[in-house]
C-alpha cells in the first residue's frame, strides 16, 4: 500500500515512489486567482491580477508537494456527448469575464517559461483529461495529486491518486478517508452518490427529496445505484420507493454525465516532467507585467547562472 507524503515528509522503505505528478485544473485556478486579487495592472494598464495569483498558487503547489511532473489542464469546451444528453449541461454558467480571458494566454506563456506543461484540446473537458492522465500515469510515475476543488474528482481517489483543494489553507492530501468523511460514501460510490443528489454547479438535477445524507444511507445499504433499483422493494419508505422508481431514467443519465471518461488524448509521462526555468523569458515577462517582487526573486543565487536574461539550465 502506498503511504502518502505530507508536505514535509518523504516516502520510506518499500513504499517510496519514483515520482509525483500534480495535475492542475487550469480554469478553476485562473478563476480563483482572478477573484482573489480584485485589482492589479501592468505598467501598460493591462489586467494582471489572475496572472499574479495563478503564479503564486502554482509556486505554492510546487513548494508544498515538490512534484517531479506537473501539467496544467485547460477546458477545451463542453463534451458533445454530455450536451446531447442534457442540453442545459453547465448552461447556467456566465461567460468568462473579458479581463480574465485576456490573461489566460499570458498564463500559458508563464507556464512555458517555467518549464511546466500546459494542455488543452478542442472539445475535451479538463475534468476528463485530468482523469485520463491520472489513471494512465499513476502506475508509471508513482503518485498523482489532482489540484482542484471540484467534487467530481473524488471519484478518482485511490491508493495512488489523491486530491489537494486550493480552498483549504491546510496542506493536506484528500485520500479515501477524507472523501468518506465528506460524503458518507467511498470514492467508488461517488458517481452514484452525485447521480442521486445532483450537481447544481453543472446544472444537473438529482432525485427530488434525496439529499446527500439520504443518498449515502441508500448506498450504504445497497452498495450502488444498481443495487438500489434491484432492491427497490426493500427501501423502507413508500414515498422514497416511488420517487426512486420514477427517477430511474434521470439517475442513469446522471451517471453518464458525472462519470469521468477517457478523453481520447495521449501524453507520455516523461513529457510532463518539470523542466528547467527559462530565467530570461521569465524576467522579460515579469518586467512586462510589473511583477517586481517576482523579478527580484529571479536574482537569487540559485537562479542566476550567467546573465539574468540568458536561458538557465
Amino acid at each position: 500500500m502506498v503511504e502518502w507524503m505530507s508536505a514535509d515528509q518523504s516516502m520510506t522503505g518499500r513504499t517510496r515512489m519514483a515520482g509525483r505528478l500534480v495535475l492542475v485544473d487550469g480554469h478553476a485556478y485562473a478563476y480563483r486567482a482572478f477573484h482573489a486579487i480584485r485589482s492589479l495592472s501592468s505598467p501598460q494598464g493591462e489586467p494582471t491580477n489572475a496572472i499574479f495569483g495563478f503564479i503564486k498558487m502554482v509556486e505554492r503547489l510546487q513548494e508544498l508537494w515538490k512534484p517531479t511532473h506537473l501539467a496544467v489542464v485547460w477546458d477545451g469546451g463542453l463534451a458533445a456527448e454530455r450536451v446531447a444528453e442534457l442540453p442545459g449541461y453547465k448552461a447556467q454558467r456566465p461567460p468568462m469575464p473579458e479581463s480574465l480571458g485576456r490573461q489566460i494566454e499570458a498564463i500559458m506563456e508563464w507556464l512555458k517559461a517555467s518549464g511546466l506543461r500546459s494542455l488543452c484540446s478542442t472539445g475535451v473537458e479538463a475534468d476528463d483529461w485530468i482523469a485520463t492522465l491520472a489513471r494512465q500515469l499513476a502506475p508509471e510515475i508513482g503518485q498523482v495529486l489532482v489540484a482542484s476543488s471540484d467534487k467530481d474528482f473524488m471519484q478518482l481517489v485511490g491508493e495512488r491518486i489523491g486530491l489537494v483543494n486550493p480552498s483549504e489553507s491546510a496542506a493536506r492530501i484528500w485520500t479515501a478517508d477524507e472523501v468518506t468523511a465528506k460524503t458518507g460514501v467511498k470514492p467508488g460510490q461517488v458517481v452514484d452518490w452525485l447521480s442521486l443528489v445532483g450537481d447544481a454547479v453543472d446544472n444537473i438535477a438529482g432525485v427530488p427529496g434525496i439529499g446527500p445524507k439520504r443518498a449515502a444511507e441508500l448506498l450504504g445499504k445497497f452498495g450502488s445505484v444498481d443495487g438500489i433499483f434491484e432492491g427497490l422493494e426493500r427501501v423502507e419508505t413508500a414515498r422514497v420507493r416511488e420517487i426512486l422508481r420514477s427517477s430511474q431514467a434521470v439517475v442513469r443519465r446522471n451517471q453518464r454525465l458525472i462519470g469521468l471518461r477517457d478523453a481520447g488524448e495521449q501524453v507520455a509521462g516523461p513529457d510532463l516532467q518539470v523542466g528547467a526555468r527559462d530565467c530570461g523569458a521569465l524576467g522579460r515577462l515579469y518586467e512586462r507585467w510589473g511583477f517586481r517582487s517576482l523579478l527580484e526573486g529571479l536574482k537569487r543565487p540559485e537562479w542566476l547562472q550567467g546573465d539574468l536574461f540568458g536561458k538557465t539550465a
